[in-house]
């Protein structure tokens, strides 16, 4: 197909594309609009070692892990649960909480999901004391110059929180987009069906490979007049090279 095929394609069936991306948009709008949201809040606790020390650091790399570890324990989660009075097992709190530590920057982030906003909350901010506390303790144990503190970087409600999902407008931008290229599956497919059948002149040079020459119109005197499909298969083609006689 050339250039101007494709013009005229979707000239004639470019509808069919608009109706595919409308539809798969408003579903995906209301598949999203259907969905529960889940809010998502998160923390940053900065570990920072008692002194410049090379050693020192390397160590806080590896312990990283460990902070991760422990944070992501039962024990912590009940004391978490307690403080905040959260009615939810242990169990079900990890599941919500998700903890990753980055050794480039000495930080960890803690991370809660939860249909309810306030309990997200609750929970990482908790978390981050619970911790920072347990490492208070332990730091009391040990000389001022091998301490590792831990400090979060956000408290208080200046923590937030924000939707998780769904994305709606994603969603929907996705879902239209996604119909955009099922229309186009749609037409070409349409057009390939229908590419032996003979309704214009075009059609005539196209399959026999024939010029034209004229078309019988369709009767208009007593007689019913005649389909266009009739007046169409009437269509009067002369070989390419050929006299007429």
């Amino acid at each position: 197909m050339e250039l101007m095929d494709y013009i005229k394609l979707f000239y004639r069936r470019g509808w069919i594309v608009a109706l595919v991306a409308i539809i798969a948009a408003a579903a995906a709008f209301g598949v999203s609009k259907l969905q529960t949201p889940v809010y998502s809040a998160s923390t940053r606790l900065s570990v920072q070692p008692a002194r410049a020390d090379w050693g020192l650091s390397s160590t806080i790399k590896d312990l990283l892990r460990n902070y991760v570890e422990n944070i992501q324990t039962h024990k912590t989660a009940q004391q978490v649960i307690d403080r905040a009075q959260l009615d939810m097992s242990t169990a079900d709190l990890l599941g919500k909480l998700f903890v990753s530590p980055d050794s480039s920057t000495f930080t960890i982030k803690i991370e809660a999901r939860d249909t309810d906003p306030e309990v997200a909350y609750a929970i990482v901010d908790t978390v981050a004391t619970v911790f920072t506390e347990q490492r208070d303790t332990w730091n009391q144990k040990q000389d001022k110059r091998d301490r590792i503190d831990v400090v979060a970087l956000d408290s208080g409600y200046s923590l937030g929180y924000q939707l998780y999902k769904p994305k709606t407008k994603i969603n929907t931008l996705a879902g239209g987009l996604f119909g955009l290229m099922v229309g186009v599956l749609v037409i070409f497919f349409l057009e390939w069906l229908t590419q032996a059948n003979i309704r214009h002149a075009e059609d005539v040079e196209r399959v026999l490979n024939v010029s034209v020459l004229g078309q019988i119109p369709p009767h208009t005197g007593s007689r019913p007049a005649e389909t266009a499909a009739d007046s169409q298969s009437k269509l009067i083609p002369r070989l390419r090279g050929t006299q007429s006689h």
